[in-house]
């Protein structure tokens, strides 16, 4: 069975068990925060400081039952750490950051909100989106793929855990997919 989600259109790793015993072992494991999940995903704009913990309660949103929003006092304890692997910021192209998080909680649409809630929705994220102003002098092809994107920039790069019956610890990573790599090998061709 299914051990834990991640979002529609969301790439990357997943875990599922092929029986009930693994699935409770695993499914403790998530219960007590235990697994190691890192994601990749780019985001408008840059985040101060460049690395750092994002802690919050994640709620249902009072406004659309199908988004999740931060909140002061009620839900569930969310916990991100991220880091900042690359910044583009030249004339070409507006400010984009690529950065890694690392979840100590795995909420619904943790990483989309709480980038949201910073101020630095992901690129491709239409549910949790910013109004952007029209962008100027950008690159036309670089344009025509950040709008064509059909995604969220958002990848489930590195999945670890203890193995249910082994008892070792077993790290996954997986790549990104093309058409996010297309968009960041562009973006760092305009830093030239």
């Amino acid at each position: 069975g299914i051990v834990h989600r991640i979002d529609k259109d969301t790439s990357g790793l997943i875990v599922i068990a092929k029986n009930n015993s693994t699935h409770e072992k695993l499914s403790i494991q998530f219960s007590e925060h235990t697994i190691t999940r890192v994601y990749q995903t780019l985001i408008w704009g840059k985040l101060r400081p460049q690395k750092g913990t994002i802690e919050t309660f994640i709620t249902r949103s009072s406004k659309n039952r199908q988004m999740m929003e931060v909140s002061s006092s009620k839900g569930k304890k969310a916990i991100t750490h991220y880091e900042t692997l690359e910044v583009f910021e030249n004339d070409k192209v507006p400010t984009f950051s690529f950065i890694q998080c690392k979840l100590e909680t795995g909420r619904t649409h943790q990483i989309r909100v709480h980038m949201n809630y910073l101020g630095n929705s992901i690129v491709g994220d239409d549910k949790y989106k910013k109004k952007f102003k029209k962008i100027k002098n950008i690159d036309p092809v670089l344009e025509k793929n950040l709008t064509n994107l059909s995604r969220q920039f958002l990848h489930a790069k590195t999945l670890g855990f203890i193995h249910p019956t082994k008892n070792k610890e077993m790290i996954f990573n997986s790549i990104l997919p093309q058409e996010l790599e297309i968009l960041l090998k562009m973006l760092r061709n305009t830093e030239k």
